[in-house]
């Protein structure tokens, strides 16, 4: 008996041994099991994490610097094209998949195998790729007043960017431009808080309507068609002192809630899966060091659940001159509560420091791991783990007809008809399509590079028809015009010219030369030369519409007795034939100014409400006109 019962002895230590390999097998693998509940997961794999693990997560390099030895090395959470940075000039969408799945090789070949999230600039459609559809920015967008459209937009937009293997993209922007003179208020919806709520319906389209019951504050992405979005620039980029990119915006507490955040309770209602947050003060305190209003107010107040992203280079700027005490704007800007750091190219000298930090007690081990549970739980929603390598289904998506076609619908409305006659009783909108001879003038008649702005294949913009793939105003009104109708373009003509040609009425585009972020900021507001001279030569002599293609109001005032029509056209992008339809009456003019229109730049700043309140044209201001059966 004593040694028969050895062996049972032995059986039963091997039994229970492979009872727990077995068993530790099953906890190893829960991360990975898209059955267990997210908590469950995000824990699990959290807990497996090395201090090294953890901070790679925590940062978000440029394509430029990133290669899969790297991503595996570093552990690197995420990479990002800026803008411009491309695999290739005019990249396919198939080279796009090969860069995003090479790099996301390294990531799946770590320990852990957490996969990278690869995120990009798509403010109007897939702007920085070859091809792809080329929306109507923000400001014209705003003057739509049409949440419906806005969610199309952002289902086209998601489809275009899967269409790459790219998964997350930095739009929408939901800032509340109060000042045109900043570089970037064409990226605004308009100057109400309203309307920009509104216009917030672009992310369920971007990340999918949220289906069951999702808590409130928890990121929404539903599935591999579908994109995470990101909400910025939190909060008040739109409210700087003269407009001036990256200053201070200067508002009480009640006016900054009242104003500049509205717009983020909506967005995060839809499931937002992350913030970024913006370069600008508020009262003197850098958004990118403030802990108040990122941790205690969006992530504690509003339970935003996502995770919050530093703008390119952010936590430089936190002192002045950027990155002059780098160790303390690590610490000031992970303290504040910002979960990814968009280093983007010195990665090695961020980790180096945050780990050291951490090592010393300079940050709690608690502030990491918020920020590694929170891109985690972007991560696990959005399917990653189990769909984490792109394939090349998509890529008929980009640029599709559809698109192209939804994008035309989004130029027609936006645009706003200011001016139609000298006289009411004489309107000159809709042109006849067929007369003996028209003229097109102005620097913006055909040129696709001005036609849609910066952030279009390059971060300032272009100029030119060699950028991308679209249709120039010019070209439209050939096209739409009837066949015995004689087009005359000449970009900048002389009086003599216009005199001399007996020409049945003109269309004149001018306006203001690409540009984004600091460099558009101006405090003089002009129309690009030679517009102004252009308009004066046409419209002193001949019926003239003029076109204005501009990323905000501009000074009009002085041309506006010679013009007979007048149409802000915005930016509207590669869909030039949206401008011919509603100017030649296909379909009517519906689109109200969703900014105030001044008189003179001495008003600024001015915005609907204020007590001395002025203007050329007010917000909400739009002429409307009828279809016209041809």
């Amino acid at each position: 008996m004593g040694r028969s019962s050895i062996p049972i002895v032995g059986i039963t230590i091997l039994l229970l041994c492979c009872c727990l390999v077995s068993f530790s097998e099953a906890e190893y693998l829960k991360y990975k099991d898209p059955k267990q509940p997210l908590n469950a997961r995000i824990k699990d794999l959290l807990k497996r994490m090395t201090l090294e693990e953890k901070i790679g997560q925590m940062v978000q390099i440029e394509r430029a610097v990133a290669t899969p030895d790297v991503m595996k090395k570093y552990f690197i959470g995420s990479v990002l094209s800026g803008g411009g940075s491309v695999p290739a000039p005019k990249a396919s969408p198939e080279a796009w998949v090969q860069l995003v799945n090479q790099l996301q090789s390294g990531s799946l070949s770590t320990r852990l195998g957490i996969p990278m999230i690869y995120g990009i600039d798509a403010v109007h459609g897939h702007n920085n790729v070859y091809k792809a559809t080329i929306f109507p920015h923000n400001v014209g967008l705003g003057a739509t007043r049409d949440p419906l459209l806005l969610k199309k937009i952002g289902d086209a937009t998601a489809l275009e960017v899967r269409a790459t293997g790219i998964q997350y993209v930095f739009a929408p922007c939901i800032a509340v431009c109060r000042d045109p003179r900043w570089g970037r208020c064409y990226e605004s919806y308009s100057e109400d808080p309203q309307v920009v709520r509104t216009m917030t319906e672009i992310i369920p389209g971007l990340q999918g309507d949220i289906v069951g019951n999702n808590l409130k504050g928890v990121p929404f992405v539903a599935g591999k068609n579908k994109v995470a979005a990101c909400a910025k620039h939190y909060v008040g980029d739109g409210g700087t002192t003269k407009g001036i990119n990256e200053n201070n915006t200067v508002i009480s507490y009640n006016g900054l809630l009242s104003i500049h955040m509205p717009a983020y309770l909506d967005a995060i209602a839809k499931g937002v899966s992350t913030v970024m947050v913006s370069y600008s003060s508020w009262n003197g305190k850098k958004m990118h060091a403030n802990h108040f209003l990122v941790s205690d107010y969006l992530k504690n107040k509003l339970k935003f659940r996502g995770f919050v992203i530093s703008d390119w280079m952010g936590i430089d700027r936190i002192t002045s001159p950027p990155g002059a005490n780098y160790s303390y704007s690590v610490q000031a800007g992970v303290s504040a509560g910002i979960d990814m750091i968009m280093v983007p190219y010195n990665f090695t000298i961020f980790i180096d420091d945050l780990t050291y930090q951490v090592k010393n007690k300079i940050i709690p081990m608690s502030r990491i791991d918020d920020a590694v549970s929170r891109i985690l739980r972007v991560k696990f929603i959005m399917g990653l783990f189990e769909n984490p390598l792109a394939d090349q289904s998509l890529v008929n998506q980009l640029g599709s007809k559809e698109h192209r076609e939804l994008a035309r619908e989004a130029v027609r409305k936006s645009l706003v008809l200011l001016k139609n006659g000298k006289s009411a009783k004489k309107p000159l909108l809709p042109l006849p399509k067929k007369t003996a001879k028209i003229l097109v003038a102005g620097s913006h008649a055909d040129n696709l590079g001005y036609q849609c702005g910066g952030w279009t294949i390059q971060w300032q913009g272009l100029s030119g028809n060699d950028l991308t793939v679209g249709t120039t105003i010019l070209n439209a009104v050939k096209q739409t015009v009837d066949p015995a109708t004689q087009v005359v373009f000449n970009e900048n003509p002389d009086s003599n010219f216009v005199k001399s040609n007996k020409f049945s009425y003109a269309i004149v585009v001018v306006g203001e030369h690409p540009y984004a972020e600091t460099f558009g900021d101006s405090l003089n507001l002009t129309i690009a030369e030679p517009g102004p001279s252009t308009i004066t030569n046409v419209c002193s002599y001949i019926r003239c519409v003029v076109v204005l293609v501009t990323g905000r109001p501009v000074v009009i005032q002085p041309y506006l007795s010679k013009i007979d029509a007048l149409v802000a056209a915005w930016l509207p992008g590669t869909e030039g034939l949206g401008v011919a339809d509603t100017l030649f009456g296909d379909y009517g003019f519906s689109g109200k100014l969703a900014r105030t229109w001044f008189k003179s730049v001495d008003q600024l700043p001015m915005n609907v409400g204020d007590k001395h309140y002025d203007p050329l044209y007010p917000f909400g201001y739009g002429l409307t006109t009828n279809a016209t059966k041809y």
